[in-house]
């Protein structure tokens, strides 16, 4: 059996962009590294540090007064572990970069834990993940960092934090944008637009600069559809094709109500596509999705349910949980935010689809385009996707399909500041945000 060698391999490096504590001057950005390798078995255990062999504890958290002037590490991340040697499989794959923005939020809470098991990637996918948090959260992103520490995730190599996207986005290969601002009371529509399209705007010039040019982007902040696209307008470097506004959420809640009223289980419902923005005008189609492989409505013959209630029962689905719970779907929109991933990791079933927010230039459906819109897709597994052109359309789901696009197109105009298309003008044709976002 082979011995491990312990030793500190931790940097901390400065920078102007994180404060930890208002009472200190000194700003800089963690990183945590956890490292393998194997050690040959005659070897003794020895522990390399800074200070004498006498003084060797367990690391710490650094108080942010004593960091001027100093390197100490934060927990087991600053330390390199080298496993036994048959625990280094082959079949192990290149470790991977994961940047999740709001990441010490409910949503990012239920989500980093799936990513770090090998639940989201697979078992046999080692992680680094690059946490992105605020000023005002750092302590908590510290928290998250030490309950990932204590959780001895073995696929978990690499964990760093910090407040500077520039920082916090290098070479990343996955993006996922959790954090946005929530609505208050009293807040037009508008002006959500507006402050947290900057957000997304400075996301978007990072992620430019310094991720991997071939990033998958997935934005869950809201409102996602236009946050996605000011992200894509800001990072020219990347395709457009590789920005996603998540939609999963909707669909699952879509095949749940349907299987309900079937009485199957939703494994059975398929083909569902949410069509347009995620709001009050995104558009459950009921038309092309099915059933044990049947339409939807041969089994499902009270279509005045379909048409009136399944709709609004999915477009509300949010705000009738925040009355139920008294907080926002976090854990079941971490569930989804894993389901999106894995349909652009996995190849699609034979004949299915899922739904996603993409950008709309060249599609097959007649949406206007330069926007990002929710629609069919299907994938090889390789992390891209296009877009699903055996659907069919009757004036009804025509007719809601334009509202949700006429709404999109309005969004667009609001931000055209952020985008670099002129000045923004807001003409927004009613307040249809989805009650979860109040």
């Amino acid at each position: 059996m082979a011995v491990a060698e312990l030793s500190t391999s931790c940097t901390k490096t400065h920078s102007s962009q994180l404060s930890l504590s208002s009472s200190s001057s000194s700003r800089f950005s963690h990183h945590f590294r956890r490292s393998f390798r194997p050690l040959p078995t005659t070897r003794n255990p020895t522990i390399s540090c800074s200070v004498a062999s006498d003084q060797v504890q367990t690391p710490i958290p650094v108080q942010a007064q004593d960091l001027k002037g100093k390197s100490e590490c934060y927990g087991v991340f600053c330390l390199t572990y080298d496993l036994q040697a048959e625990e280094e499989t082959k079949s192990w794959k290149k470790l991977i970069n994961i940047a999740v923005s709001g990441a010490a939020g409910m949503i990012s809470n239920h989500l980093l834990f799936k990513i770090a098991s090998g639940e989201v990637f697979g078992p046999n996918q080692p992680v680094a993940l690059k946490l992105l948090g605020s000023e005002r959260s750092i302590q908590a992103l510290e928290g998250v960092a030490m309950e990932l520490e204590d959780s001895l995730f073995p696929l978990l190599r690499e964990v760093s934090i910090g407040i500077n996207p520039y920082e916090v986005f290098q070479d990343a290969e996955w993006a996922l944008l959790i954090g946005a601002k929530p609505r208050g009371p009293g807040m037009e529509r508008a002006d959500l637009l507006d402050i947290n399209g900057q957000i997304f705007a400075e996301q978007g010039k990072a992620l430019n600069a310094s991720a991997s040019p071939n990033v998958k982007v997935i934005v869950v902040g809201n409102p996602c559809n236009t946050n996605a696209l000011i992200c894509m307008k800001n990072a020219p470097k990347i395709p457009a094709k590789n920005f996603h506004a998540l939609t999963r959420l909707d669909e699952n809640r879509a095949k749940c109500q349907l299987a309900l009223k079937a009485g199957v289980f939703y494994d059975q419902v398929s083909n569902m596509t949410i069509w347009g923005n995620h709001s009050t005008t995104q558009v459950p189609d009921f038309l092309n999705a099915r059933i044990k492989g049947l339409p939807v409505k041969e089994v499902i013959k009270d279509h005045k349910w379909l048409e009136e209630e399944f709709t609004e029962k999915v477009q509300k689905r949010g705000g009738v949980l925040i009355k139920k719970w008294g907080r926002s779907s976090a854990a079941s929109t971490a569930v989804s935010i894993v389901d999106a991933i894995r349909s652009l990791i996995t190849p699609t079933s034979e004949g299915d689809w899922f739904s996603s927010g993409v950008y709309t230039n060249g599609n097959p459906y007649g949406i206007a385009e330069d926007i990002v819109f929710s629609m069919p897709c299907r994938s090889k597994g390789d992390g891209d996707y296009e877009l699903v052109k055996d659907v069919i359309f009757d004036d009804y789901l025509l007719k809601r399909i334009k509202k949700s696009e006429a709404e999109l197109l309005a969004e667009k105009r609001c931000v055209a500041h952020l985008t670099g298309e002129g000045i923004g003008f807001c003409d927004l044709p009613e307040d249809t945000m989805l009650p979860g976002e109040m």
